[in-house]
């Protein structure tokens, strides 16, 4: 069950300009085990500004065609196999927005799917982030029939969220290959730590051709064997402002083909 805070109301939301968030978010575990990549997103959470709902962009929710969840009170997806079942049994019972659904629809032509919950590539990481579940959240679909700059554009269109107190937050893994995934290695592959510091060199620069993977990764196939754990970054990156840097939240390859880079824009 979640860990809830002792705090009478949530802060007052922020007013300036908020950041945007790609979060590397790995195996569901981390939302429950108290590891480093758990306390970097709790941290997270009590230092940036207060939002007034949270739209994630997760690898886990693919469609054929752009969707945002409108559910008022949106169930917990557990979308994964083969886990304890304490991991089954968490709950984050956040409320959605449909305002902000619609408004999300108003700056895309996104179509409102009342229906959809949250999966494990947003709550996971909210559960350390927001543990009172007191932000609202909905997600943007993946669009499968998009090229990864027509995703980056739509991040573009997220633009203004940023000036309404709306944390946009991607979630993916910059590496993600599960076919070669090692359970019993700390740390990465020779090719997944090189394409891991590739993409963190490239967001340090900023202008990097991110909707071009393979023009930016010589072990692109290995790195990214598919694109939906990519394309929440292009959402991220394309969401940057003029002089905004890149600063790097968790900074780590782990199970030999997983990249735990997060990035903070803003």
């Amino acid at each position: 069950m979640a860990q809830y805070r002792q705090q009478a109301a949530p802060p007052a939301v922020a007013t300036a300009r908020l950041p945007a968030l790609f979060v590397g978010h790995g195996s569901p575990l981390n939302a429950i085990e108290e590891n480093e990549f758990h306390r970097a997103w709790r941290r997270l959470g009590e230092t940036l500004p207060w939002p007034s709902a949270v739209l994630c962009v997760s690898a886990h929710w693919e469609s054929d065609g752009l969707r945002v969840g409108a559910a008022a009170l949106p169930e917990t997806i557990h979308d994964f196999g083969g886990f304890p079942p304490e991991l089954f049994a968490v709950e984050y019972p956040a409320p959605g927005s449909p305002v902000l659904a619609r408004r999300v629809a108003e700056l895309t032509g996104a179509t409102l799917d009342e229906q959809r919950g949250l999966d494990h590539g947003a709550w996971s990481v909210l559960r350390a982030m927001y543990p009172n579940a007191d932000v609202p959240v909905l997600q943007l679909s993946l669009d499968v029939r998009r090229s990864p700059a027509e995703h980056a554009a739509l991040g573009r269109a997220l633009g203004p969220l940023r000036d309404e107190g709306v944390l946009v937050l991607g979630s993916g893994n910059v590496v993600h290959n599960l076919g070669v995934l090692d359970w019993r290695r700390p740390d990465g592959f020779d090719w997944a730590q090189r394409s891991h510091e590739r993409i963190k060199a490239a967001l340090r620069e900023g202008g990097a051709p991110l909707v071009n993977h393979r023009e930016l990764l010589p072990d692109a196939d290995l790195a990214m064997p598919t694109l939906e754990h990519w394309l929440p970054l292009l959402y991220v990156d394309a969401l940057r402002r003029p002089g905004e840097l890149a600063t790097p939240l968790t900074d780590r390859v782990v199970l030999g083909s997983i990249s735990m880079l997060s990035e903070l824009i803003g």
